[in-house]
């Protein structure tokens, strides 16, 4: 075998890498689109760079400044991590199936989105009110609504000395 033989067979199997990583991105793709228009919103802003970001803080009730952080290097890793999960919820999903859209997306994007889940609405509209089952429903007030010592009516503020 001469150095040219060998060369035809490296190219032959870089091709086929990049043909088969290709077809990975397009499946993904095509599965955002799917979960994109579960919730309502346009199918073609998947394959739009900036755009399909702003669709996903969008679904899952996040503010536009989440942009700023998604773009700053190091803090994006948090913050994507955060966006997944929240798109899970979004579904009714777990926290384990944030691992998967993480790890293999290829796979998770399209059952999201060809898959039974239905589109829940923003999950992060219930993390406003607090954080897991908070049975007073207020995260400051760990006294409820009959205990609550920062609340009582009867309380007159106090009157300043006369000097």
């Amino acid at each position: 075998m001469n150095e040219y033989e060998s060369s035809g067979i490296a190219a032959g199997i870089g091709a086929g890498v990049i043909f088969a990583y290709l077809a990975v991105i397009v499946v993904a793709v095509i599965g955002m689109w799917k979960t994109f228009e579960k919730a309502g919103k346009p199918g073609w802003a998947a394959i739009v760079p900036i755009y399909n970001i702003i669709i996903l803080l969008e679904i899952v009730g996040k503010p536009m400044i989440w942009i700023l952080w998604l773009i700053i290097p190091c803090v994006n890793l948090v913050f994507s991590v955060w966006l997944y999960n929240l798109v899970s919820k979004s579904y009714g999903k777990s926290e384990g199936f944030t691992v998967g859209l993480i790890l293999l997306p290829f796979i998770f994007w399209p059952i999201l989105g060809f898959g039974d889940a239905k589109y829940l609405g923003p999950s992060a509209a219930e993390a406003q009110n607090g954080f897991g089952n908070n049975p007073f429903n207020n995260p400051n007030n760990p006294f409820g609504n009959q205990n609550n010592p920062f609340n009582n009516p009867n309380d007159t503020p106090p009157t300043p000395p006369v000097v």
